[in-house]
């Protein structure tokens, strides 16, 4: 694995660990606040690595769609849905927020998206180590 990639890897790995801290204890909602900026932060880190691990193979993508989809058939990630569906919530808390949705995104990340970013990780890892 090259130096850049070591690096996007360390960063989404760093941003992961504190995306999950604030799902296990984000009670109030400027903890849930500050959580939802944790999954957006972690959301970028991971579609870059997927990006540069991606590039590393010598398949360019230029955006989270089509890296999501390059990313299944290359086995790097297994739902592509739950990624596309990353995508929308994203977008709607960037541009959209509203206080009701963001509490129902808020859950799909503790329901969905944390599973996926581990699974990410561990992808991510088992290459670094390769």
């Amino acid at each position: 694995m090259n130096e850049r990639l070591k690096r996007n890897f360390n960063d989404f790995k760093n941003a992961f660990n504190n995306l999950e801290i604030g799902v296990k204890e984000a009670k109030t909602d400027l903890e849930i606040d500050g959580t939802i900026k944790r999954f957006e932060l972690c959301y970028e880190l991971a579609w870059k690595l997927i990006k540069n691990v991606l590039a590393d193979k010598g398949i360019i993508c230029r955006n989270p769609r089509d890296c999501f989809k390059q990313a299944v058939i290359n086995e790097l990630i297994a739902d592509e849905d739950i990624w596309l569906n990353m995508i929308e919530d994203r977008n709607e808390l960037v541009h959209l927020y509203q206080f009701a949705n963001s509490r129902k995104i808020f859950e799909n990340i503790k329901l969905r998206y944390i599973k996926s970013f581990t699974s990410l990780l561990q992808k991510a890892e088992e290459m670094q180590n390769e």
